[in-house]
């Protein structure tokens, strides 16, 4: 057994203590709910932000894996979370695919018309990277059959590169972009900077303890 997969490890962030994130957690109030489903590769690894976001949020969740249930997947997308709440709007971060792929996804939903107003949002994130998030989007009609949010426009610097390789230039973090898409949802909500300042910490604690 290795010495990794025997190091302790904090069980709520799932890092090993002497990189522990909890110290970085500050819960952050939004209207709008967030769901993070993670690919199974990325629950353990360092470099990743989705469950950081996840622990700043209360109104969240996080569900791992590659392949959900349709009948788990609709759960997590469209049942109240709480007793008493009502259904929410489901709606996914991902780049617009209106005419399909080469992978076959289906035609994403339209926004609904009038747009629900953010307490009656979900926004639902794909913790992976760009290649496996393409297939879990193939492996999950659940999700393709969701309207989505697409990032244009002016988007702010990305601190993405200083943690791991990214697919493109620009390209966000999980948490940065989930940031940027909470933003666009509930542009009068409260501020999202204790996010940026959990996951400037994520950076300083990684360059810490990077191996030279």
């Amino acid at each position: 057994m290795s010495a990794v997969s025997t190091r302790a490890r904090c069980a709520q962030c799932l890092r090993p203590e002497r990189t522990c994130l909890c110290p970085l957690v500050q819960p952050v109030p939004h209207a709008v709910q967030l769901l993070v489903l993670q690919h199974p590769e990325e629950e353990l690894q360092a470099k990743g932000t989705g469950r950081l976001l996840h622990l700043c949020l209360p109104a969240s969740r996080l569900a791992v894996g590659e392949a959900f249930e349709p009948a788990q997947l609709q759960a997590l997308l469209h049942a109240p979370w709480q007793a008493g709440d009502a259904p929410r709007q489901a709606v996914l971060l991902y780049p617009e695919t209106p005419h399909g792929d080469q992978l076959g996804l289906a035609r994403q939903a339209p926004w609904p018309q009038p747009a629900p107003c953010p307490e009656d949002l979900r926004l639902v994130v794909l913790d992976a990277t760009w290649r496996k998030s393409r297939k879990m989007l193939y492996l999950n009609p659940g999700l393709q059959a969701l309207p989505r949010l697409a990032l244009q426009g002016d988007l702010p610097a990305s601190r993405y590169g200083a943690l791991r390789k990214a697919h493109a230039p620009g390209q966000l973090s999980t948490l940065e972009a989930a940031v940027c898409a909470l933003q666009r949802l509930a542009p009068a909500g409260p501020s999202l900077q204790p996010l940026r300042d959990a996951f400037e910490g994520l950076l300083a604690l990684h360059a810490l303890h990077r191996p030279e």
